[in-house]
């Protein structure tokens, strides 16, 4: 805003003489309060800084910020109980906004988009879908859900559990509805596929490694509760993800566990009943089996 001579004359006469503050001035004379302080800066005015007062957290914040240094997810209240043991007079909630200010925080980290070619790499995952009843049983109805990193192209079966028998009918039937296998296949801590881990040492499952050698794929681990390593498929079988949503429930209602709902585009939940044709990248291509896809030689 252009300042004319006679609006910063009458600023620095109200400002001098009449002790009017900046932000009555700038209400009574309806312009912006930084064009008061600026219009003040320029006639050699230090401009007003509002005084830091003590208060009374400070004589403990030395004790403060040690404590959260050994012990940082220590909530507020356990350290306001503490301040208060030792003298503390101040209110509990001011006590937590100097606690939030004060409270070391982890340095952010770092992701790479990662990006695979088409027949590289697939992610698999159980899903949980509740329960159904049959006759007096009520038995948990599980997802088997593989994806392609690639094209994102879903395959998803249900069964009636997650024994590892169901585990690898599910892979034998995304390789046979897509007429081969990626290369690799991702896995975290699924107990139809992990016996044992410790940090990042991982114990497969020996039927998964002999049926892994079987089908000429590498089965890779990743770590628990990284979505960015296997978020693909995570993104469909959590909830709110695309197998959860309500038009998806009424597309697919399993009448029968073991059917097939082959294959899930990732942009909507539309119904296939047959295989994919040869145009979808993602997979290896060029056999009409599982077991001789697998030793097809990569075709795209």
């Amino acid at each position: 805003m252009t300042v004319t001579p006679e609006l910063e004359a009458q600023i620095l006469r109200l400002y001098h003489v009449e002790k009017w503050r900046c932000g009555t001035i700038a209400k009574q004379l309806h312009v912006h309060h930084t064009t008061v302080h600026r219009v003040l800066t320029q006639a050699g005015l230090p401009r007003n800084r509002p005084i830091l007062r003590p208060t009374k957290i400070e004589p403990y914040l030395p004790i403060v910020l040690k404590t959260l240094e050994q012990f940082p997810a220590l909530t507020a209240s356990r350290l306001y109980a503490m301040m208060r043991e030792r003298g503390y007079r101040g209110s509990p909630s001011y006590f937590r906004h100097l606690i939030a200010l004060h409270r070391p925080r982890k340095p952010a980290e770092a992701f790479l988009r990662l990006r695979t070619l088409p027949s590289e790499q697939g992610q698999v995952d159980w899903g949980h879908f509740g329960h159904i009843e049959i006759g007096r049983a009520r038995r948990p109805l599980m997802a088997f859900v593989m994806v392609l990193s690639y094209s994102r192209d879903i395959y998803l079966r249900f069964f009636l559990d997650a024994r590892v028998e169901n585990f690898l009918r599910g892979h034998i039937g995304a390789f046979n509805t897509w007429c081969g296998l990626p290369r690799v296949l991702l896995y975290d801590n699924l107990k139809s596929a992990v016996l044992e881990r410790q940090g990042d040492a991982i114990r497969f499952h020996p039927t998964l490694l002999a049926f892994a050698g079987h089908y000429r794929f590498e089965p890779r681990p990743v770590a628990v509760a990284r979505g960015n390593e296997k978020g693909r498929v995570e993104r469909a079988t959590y909830p709110g993800g695309i197998l959860h949503r309500p038009q998806v429930h009424r597309s697919r209602r399993p009448e029968c566990p073991g059917r097939t709902m082959v294959p899930i585009r990732s942009g909507g939940p539309t119904m296939s009943g047959g295989s994919r044709d040869d145009s979808t990248p993602g997979v290896r291509k060029g056999a009409t089996t599982a077991s001789a896809a697998a030793r097809q030689p990569v075709s795209r």
